[in-house]
């Protein structure tokens, strides 16, 4: 299953949540238009654009790690049953802070975001912190619990503009007070003609 992230209207009215039309994320649009931009980065631009989503599943794994929490694209930190995967406007704030402040981090490191950037990345930031090593610990086991099987890391292709453009998309809803649904999608199939 995959996972969407789709701006909503908050709080819900009713039993819904009213969709945000796709014209509060035009301008999003622009960015294909750049120069030197890269083909994931106006993908995710032009999406947000024409649909207000984001194809969130290739972000989590990521996302979680920056934020030292689990499934935070999911919006699973609801215990409830009855509550709706939702996260609302500070929550999108909250996502969105968390990205930019990698990302200018990261820039030092350079624009491709990889599995070792990222590491080394959050190595120095947590190497500054009070409780240092009990947090290198924590992000070495963080770090290991992401590897397969036979030890290989993720092969994550990202680049900081693509992320920017990811926080972009979360701090617009914090901004206007929009929520995002965490919406599980059945994957793709190719269609044979």
């Amino acid at each position: 299953m995959g996972l969407d992230n789709v701006v909503v209207n908050w709080p819900r009215t009713g039993r819904f949540y009213d969709p945000v039309a796709p014209a509060e994320f035009v301008d999003f649009g622009e960015i294909v238009d750049m120069p030197q931009i890269s083909a994931p980065t106006a993908a995710l631009a032009e999406l947000i654009a024409k649909t207000g989503t984001v194809r969130a599943t290739a972000y989590t794994e990521l996302v979680d790690l920056i934020l030292g929490l689990e499934n935070v694209l999911y919006a699973t930190d609801h215990s409830a049953e009855d509550e709706d995967p939702v996260i609302d406007p500070d929550g999108c704030g909250w996502i969105a802070d968390g990205v930019e402040r990698f990302v200018a981090r990261h820039r030092a490191v350079g624009e491709a975001v990889t599995f070792d950037t990222v590491s080394e990345v959050l190595r120095a930031l947590l190497g500054d912190g009070r409780l240092a090593e009990q947090q290198l610990r924590w992000l070495d086991s963080r770090l290991d619990r992401l590897r397969d099987e036979s030890g290989d890391p993720p092969q994550w292709t990202f680049t900081c503009a693509e992320l920017s453009v990811l926080a972009a998309f979360y701090r617009r809803c914090a901004e206007r007070g929009f929520a995002v649904y965490a919406e599980s999608v059945a994957p793709r199939r190719a269609v044979q003609p």
